[in-house]
């Protein structure tokens, strides 16, 4: 059961988070990134790679995945005028797409944007909608309105994958910003924690009789916003839409252990434990809410004063400051394109 340590403000989720640090590539092969394993207060963490983790995982063990698919959602355009404007999109609305134009205010409404990149494709940019600066903007190609992630394939010459804007390195592959396992698309960012993973790496940990499921959370680009208040309690999480298929559901209740490969599986999870299996989710996992499913998390290291640092601190407690110091002096590299660790709730 979680202890209850109240929080003061969102100075407690703050680390010094060096530039040198933030990592510019992903690892090659995928599972040669670091992994750093949680071994509680009493012993210190052990330092291995992501090609270890069947060996920490035992029979009758249960590793989920969240099988989301980035889509094509950055869409760099020009005005008839040549003005560059870039349109991120966010997710469905009625008659259109949420998303975030940028520079906003010298897109008027109405104004019509096109690709230099594929001839087809217009995107017409309505009134503002929400509370974040999201713009309502209607996606047509080839005369045909793109209504959702599945016509979002007739964005991929157009488009590409949102990369973080801490990533300033150039020329990688749509694919290594996509797990081994997507399917079905939706997001506007990775499961990051997953880009880890490889198809050897299942198989070997299926031969150890390490069962894996999956789940579905289309990640939204708000599960990344900085928290803006003092206590992180007063934040308001935006909804995501999240399927956990009674397989999956059936599978955890029936683990040893269950292993959530990052945080959006995990808050796919434990939204599941407290609500149906499929739905939208605002589920803020913070300090004194219990985990009620999520027994190991194998997660990137995040940003400092962000929801999934404030998650991490309720899965382990305080001690995540002295793994990511170690981290830190151990040369592991963060955020999305980094190292991982994989976190034991037993341990606290």
């Amino acid at each position: 059961m979680s202890v209850e340590r109240p929080v003061q403000n969102m100075e407690e989720f703050d680390y010094e988070l060096p530039k040198r640090a933030i990592g510019q590539y992903p690892a090659d092969p995928r599972d040669s990134a670091k992994l750093l394993i949680d071994r509680g207060t009493v012993r210190g963490p052990e330092h291995l790679t992501v090609a270890d983790l069947p060996e920490q995982l035992n029979r009758g063990d249960l590793v989920v995945l969240n099988e989301t698919r980035v889509i094509p959602a950055r869409l760099p355009l020009r005005k008839v005028s040549g003005g560059a404007v870039e349109v991120l999109l966010l997710e469905p609305v009625i008659e259109g797409w949420a998303a975030l134009v940028r520079p906003g205010r010298r897109v008027k409404n109405g104004t019509e944007l096109r690709s230099e990149r594929d001839r087809h494709l217009r995107v017409i940019v309505g009134e503002k909608i929400g509370d974040g600066g999201e713009r309502k903007v209607e996606v047509v190609h080839d005369g045909k309105d793109v209504t959702g992630p599945l016509d979002c394939d007739r964005l991929s010459l157009a488009g590409e994958p949102p990369l973080p804007p801490y990533i300033v390195s150039t020329g990688h592959s749509p694919e290594r910003y996509q797990t081994v396992y997507a399917r079905s698309p939706g997001s506007v960012a990775a499961p990051t924690a997953g880009l880890h993973m490889t198809k050897a790496l299942l198989r070997r940990l299926n031969e150890r009789g390490v069962a894996v499921s999956t789940v579905d959370l289309v990640v939204g680009i708000d599960t990344f916003r900085p928290v803006t208040v003092d206590n992180p309690s007063d934040h308001v999480m935006h909804s995501e839409s999240y399927e956990v298929p009674e397989s999956t559901w059936e599978a955890c209740q029936n683990a040893r252990r269950v292993v959530a490969i990052g945080t959006t599986t995990a808050r796919s999870l434990e939204s599941a434990a407290r609500g149906p299996l499929s739905g939208r989710t605002e589920l803020f996992l913070r300090r004194g809410m219990p985990f009620e499913v999520v027994d190991l998390l194998m997660t990137n290291f995040h940003f400092p004063r962000s929801t999934l640092l404030i998650m991490i601190d309720a899965f382990v407690g305080p001690r995540w400051k002295d793994l990511y110091s170690n981290a830190l002096r151990e040369g592991y590299r963060f955020l999305s394109f980094g190292d991982a660790m994989l976190l034991d709730r037993a341990s606290t």
